[in-house]
């Protein structure tokens, strides 16, 4: 039996979850999310943590309560771009694991990967579609600098560390053009279900 994997992409901010809830609601389709596998690799105890510590120290890294200081790596990795690499090597072979263990042990024909980093990690290879959601850089940034109250200067370093969203699209089966309303936006996604 063939599976249909979705690869679901886009640029940070630009609608993924959004588009991975309607087709989880809507269209009961199961979602294998990147960012909860990286999360995961993080967990307080895990030896992707440890290798973590080791690098950037204790201090620097660990909140109190031992889980990893997300807002500390994000302005390392975030800046740095041979650091940012350096974690990405770390975490993306165990996430491309669990997606692998995922996809074989589940029993529906269609899932969807929603994987931001799908280009950048080289994560292609596991899906038979890819879909990316698009919206104007300005957009990206609104939403960004209000969904995680960020300066411009730090939205602006999290959407340039990403491939830039014009060389997602040109790589792309479907695009989902998310700079116009939600109701336009979902029935971009109904009529791509429909073929």
């Amino acid at each position: 039996m063939t599976k249909r994997l979705i690869g679901l992409t886009g640029g940070i901010a630009t609608g993924k979850s959004t588009v991975a809830n309607y087709l989880a609601n809507t269209y009961n389709l199961p979602i294998l999310d990147a960012d909860v596998y990286a999360r995961n690799a993080v967990s307080v105890g895990s030896p992707i943590l440890s290798q973590i510590t080791q690098r950037y120290g204790k201090s620097e890294i660990l909140l109190a309560d031992g889980n990893l200081n997300r807002a500390k790596l994000g302005e390392i990795i975030f800046h740095q771009p041979e650091e940012r690499i350096w974690v990405e090597n770390v975490i993306h072979p165990y996430v491309r694991n669990w997606f692998l263990k995922t996809i074989h042990e589940s029993s529906a024909t269609t899932l969807v990967l929603v994987i931001p980093l799908l280009f950048e990690a080289g994560l292609e290879n596991l899906v038979s579609e890819i879909w990316v959601v698009s919206c104007s850089e300005a957009q990206q940034k609104q939403r960004l600098i209000q969904r995680n109250n960020l300066t411009n200067e730090q939205a602006a370093a999290r959407i340039n560390s990403q491939l830039p969203l014009s060389e997602k699209i040109a790589r792309a089966d479907v695009v989902l053009d998310n700079s116009s309303t939600l109701e336009s936006l979902l029935q971009q996604i109904d009529k791509v279900m429909k073929i």
